[in-house]
């Protein structure tokens, strides 16, 4: 299946918006951190594949009840699709969106928020992510795991900009060049 990447769309955040406050309304009892915009979409002026990601972060106590009630609102728990301390849940209608329950300080989560901070801030490394991603996209025949083992390079650059360590960096390449 092929990739597709498009221009960076105003729409992204009011989409995230509408589900974010869904997610709240269906989390009513679940102690939540917060419910972050992260992923290229939450990234003012980067192309993206149109789909928004957002990670609803929980205290690892109320991960459980946190997937019960999205389980509640029509959404399928699909695991943790080989991410500890993410657990993925299907959305039951449009926009289309991956969300996902995580702990709460995890390296997931700080990595997530450390690349989207780091776009928003620095230009010339969002136009150079983005342009890699743009042309990794031309190739029809280019699977998710090429795709997201191509953008490491680029996104190892933007990590070097974080307070995280080392050994969290190497440790992020490795998810995402499957090495």
């Amino acid at each position: 299946m092929p990739i597709t990447v498009v221009p960076y769309s105003d729409e992204w955040p009011t989409r995230f918006a509408e589900v974010a406050a869904d997610l709240a309304r269906a989390l009513t009892g679940v102690p939540v951190v917060a419910i972050e915009h992260v992923g290229s979409t939450s990234v003012p002026g980067l192309a993206a594949k149109p789909v928004i990601d957002i990670d609803v972060i929980v205290e690892r106590e109320d991960v459980d009840a946190a997937i019960a009630a999205l389980v509640a609102a029509g959404y399928t728990h699909r695991g943790d699709l080989g991410v500890t301390d993410r657990e993925s849940m299907a959305a039951p209608d449009e926009p289309r969106r991956n969300v996902y329950v995580c702990v709460a300080g995890t390296l997931h989560v700080r990595n997530h928020l450390a690349v989207r901070d780091i776009l928003r801030r620095r230009a010339d490394l969002r136009d150079r992510y983005g342009a890699v991603k743009v042309a990794l996209a031309q190739d029809p025949d280019l699977d998710i795991d090429a795709y997201l083992a191509g953008k490491s390079p680029v996104l190892q650059e933007v990590l070097a900009e974080s307070d995280l360590t080392a050994a969290e960096k190497d440790a992020i390449f490795r998810l995402n060049t499957g090495t």
